[in-house]
């Protein structure tokens, strides 16, 4: 019964709204309990055991105390918990999915692009553990990837329980991804937009927007009615942006560039050098966890996701010479976490990191030159979008998530600005290593990219002209058919009427069972057992012949100099067309596209 009520909801245009629904429903689910759980986690460590309270969003206050822990905070506690986060973590990994280390957004689009969209049913469970440990014991990571992941984990498992194809395990999995970013966020839109923006530097996954948007939408009432509604940060009501800002905006993309170049070459250079190190895999995060307490001992707001100093920021209770700390601490912290293989996303700390930036240009402009920072905290929601379209080529989703999360929406105009020069001054540089080009350089597109390029090349660049080519009539008989067709240089045979037509084709092949049935030599004709006819023309296109190929079955297809358009089978053949030559120039055309 469920699998015929499958085929009847797969047979229906509205299939993907019933998949989308789902994959957010569970995706939601997911997210909420991660939520929960991590904040919990933390709760209980850095609160609890450390003594330390640091700070958190409205949003995000599920499990905050009423008032600062009793006592001094515990800082060599805290000094060596993101070590002992990366012990555990790593051993939980390394022992259970190795797929599951390091950045979540990054493993879900190498499973996009290169394993056809699966994920191991036990990676969002290993991946939201160790991710938990992670973040509750300090280390400077983002919760936001590992939902990516988890959510599209759910999504692949989801089309597999389906017995969906690759491509639609594909969607799947960003539908569910667009639908942990959704609820983890509570940024419906601009997580969808994410989920088919960060797969590629210059192209969108199209073909899943529609599910994405309505499985974010799904998680995102899902985790409302469970958690809660709250925006995740608190701002003010900003007034229309008016032209003698947008100078600061500029600047501030200008100087986003630069620092996010640094931060994406020091995060690969982690990324090289922590597994060429000697020793059990699962020590690295260790030692990574190490040194992030080292940089925690002096810059604490690098602990951790590290959003409520972000509404800090917002509210303009960190002075200059402290973000600018901020800024340095919290990227080699995030470098040592996740470069050395913990567990957690940089699509947090991203946004932190611009953040804090564009509150440094903000707040130091405000200081300096006032009439054109009339209000310098806009700059720290400017700065979360505008750091990251510089550092994952994925300005439109980051410019949404900000205004949702913030409910900033006046500040539309310089986010688009910032975002566009961001994303236009870093083209071809990405954070995330699995990110291709387009839709052409992914693997799961090749039969799309077979497709677009067959229909750019043309018949008259592969045929091979001839004259006099050999040919037979309806009223041939088949001893001499036979003769003709393995006699021929080619493997085709055209059959031609008595007014000049195509009337059909001969193949050896077709003849290959009644070869030796030379009884049929006195009354068999070649227009008994000519195949339908079928020709291309000069002009046209080489995916019209490879679709006329594999109809007829034929290895070659004359090429005919149509006299009337309106009947492409009257008129001179030229030449022929070989299935093997259209390969031949397909090969050659992919390696030049990808060597150019």
């Amino acid at each position: 019964m469920f699998r015929r009520l499958v085929a009847r909801i797969s047979e229906a245009h509205t299939r993907w709204v019933a998949w989308g629904m789902l994959a957010g429903l569970l995706s939601g689910l997911g997210a909420a309990a991660f939520f929960v759980a991590l904040e919990l986690a933390s709760h209980l460590v850095l609160h609890e055991l450390a003594l330390s309270s640091p700070p958190i969003p409205p949003g995000d206050a599920f499990f905050a105390a009423p008032e600062a822990p009793a006592g001094e905070p515990r800082r060599w506690l805290l000094f060596l918990l993101p070590a002992l986060g990366g012990l555990v973590s790593g051993a939980i990994v390394y022992r259970f999915a190795p797929e599951a280390e390091g950045p979540g957004t990054d493993e879900m689009i190498r499973a996009f692009h290169r394993a056809r969209g699966v994920v191991r049913p036990r990676v969002p469970l290993v991946k939201a553990l160790a991710t938990i440990v992670t973040l509750a014991t300090g280390g400077s990571a983002g919760k936001e990837g590992p939902v990516a992941q988890i959510g599209g984990g759910i999504g692949s498992m989801l089309a597999n329980a389906l017995g969906l194809n690759a491509r639609d395990r594909r969607i799947l999995l960003l539908a569910g991804t667009a639908g942990g970013l959704g609820a983890i966020f509570r940024a419906p839109l601009g997580s969808a937009i994410t989920a088919i923006e960060v797969l590629y530097r210059e192209d969108f996954e199209s073909d899943a927007l529609i599910p994405c948007v309505i499985s974010s939408v799904t998680a995102y009432v899902v985790f409302v009615l469970l958690v809660g509604g709250q925006r995740i940060f608190a701002v003010p009501e900003f007034p229309l942006v008016t032209p003698i800002e947008l100078p600061g905006y500029v600047l501030l993309a200008l100087i986003s560039v630069p620092v996010a170049r640094a931060y994406i070459g020091l995060f690969r250079l982690f990324r090289r050098v922590f597994p060429s190190l000697p020793g059990p895999r699962a020590l690295r995060p260790m030692a990574g966890g190490l040194c992030v307490g080292a940089i925690g001992f002096f810059v604490p707001e690098a602990f951790g996701v590290g959003w409520g100093y972000l509404q800090r920021a917002i509210d303009g209770e960190i002075v200059l010479g402290a973000l600018a700390l901020i800024v340095v601490g919290k990227m080699l912290a995030t470098c040592f976490t996740v470069g050395s293989g913990g567990s957690g996303g940089v699509f947090g700390p991203t946004l932190f990191i611009g953040g804090m930036l564009g509150g440094l240009v903000g707040y130091g402009g405000a200081e300096l030159l006032p009439d054109f920072f009339p209000n310098p905290s806009a700059y720290v929601l400017v700065g979360m979008a505008s750091f990251f379209a510089g550092v994952a080529s994925a300005p439109i989703g980051a410019m949404l998530m900000v205004a949702e999360m913030t409910g900033g929406y006046a500040l539309l105009p310089p986010l688009m600005l910032v975002s566009v020069l961001s994303i236009l001054l870093s083209r071809g540089r990405s954070i995330y290593e699995q990110q291709v080009k387009d839709r052409f350089s992914s693997p799961a597109h090749l039969g799309d990219l077979t497709v677009n390029v067959l229909e750019e090349m043309r018949v008259a660049d592969v045929y091979r002209p001839a004259s006099g080519i050999a040919s037979v009539e309806p009223a041939t008989r088949f001893e001499r058919v036979r003769e003709m067709v393995l006699g021929s240089d080619d493997a085709t045979v055209p059959m031609i009427d008595a007014n000049g037509r195509l009337a059909g084709l001969l193949t050896a092949e077709q003849l290959r069972p009644v070869l030796d049935e030379h009884q049929l030599d006195s009354f068999i004709v070649a227009g008994d057992i000519a195949a339908a006819p079928v020709a291309v023309q000069p002009d046209d296109d080489l995916f019209r012949a490879h679709e006329l190929f594999r109809a007829s079955g034929c290895p070659q297809i004359p090429v005919v100099q149509a006299a009337d358009p309106e009947d492409p089978l009257a008129g001179r053949i030229v030449g022929m067309l070989d299935y093997r030559d259209v390969m031949r120039a397909y090969e050659r055309e992919l390696t030049r596209r990808r060597e150019a």
